[in-house]
């Protein structure tokens, strides 16, 4: 039986995800000044990679990107807030390729949680729980 991989964590303002090194463990994102995540292109291997937010983001951004032009994201992502007001629901339907956390509105506050896997060429699904506050706002773009 395969050993559980340890969290990852990363202090650095970029890191590039590796499936011999990040796939099926947590990429916990440990930088208040933000970090932007590159996933490897997607080819349809099921590959399964979670990023969480250890710290929150207080400056820039928190981003989780594809690798090129032609990658994309379909799934959902939620978003809940610490303060009074309704969470959302966020589709990404296939025009997506990037998720922006900014520590408060669209999400990257401790907690926020993305699970993204590798499931066809070209094509990322995304299951997320973000943290947020304020009046929220989309962490969704097509920013490739």
């Amino acid at each position: 039986m395969a050993q559980p991989m340890k969290p990852i964590s990363v202090t650095a303002s970029t890191v590039t995800l590796d499936r011999h090194i990040h796939r099926d463990t947590v990429t916990v994102l440990n930088r208040a000044a933000g970090v932007t995540v590159t996933l490897p292109a997607a080819s349809g291997t099921g590959d399964v990679y979670y990023v969480m937010v250890g710290t929150t983001v207080t400056s820039n951004n928190d981003i989780v990107q594809v690798a090129n032009s032609s990658d994309t994201m379909v799934g959902v992502l939620t978003t809940a807030t610490t303060t009074t007001g309704a969470g959302t629901h966020e589709a990404a339907g296939g025009t997506d390729d990037t998720i922006t956390m900014n520590g408060t509105t669209t999400g990257g506050i401790v907690g926020s949680y993305l699970e993204l896997r590798d499931v066809a060429t070209n094509v990322w699904m995304v299951l997320g729980h973000l943290v947020g506050s304020g009046t929220l706002a989309t962490p969704l773009s097509a920013a490739v």
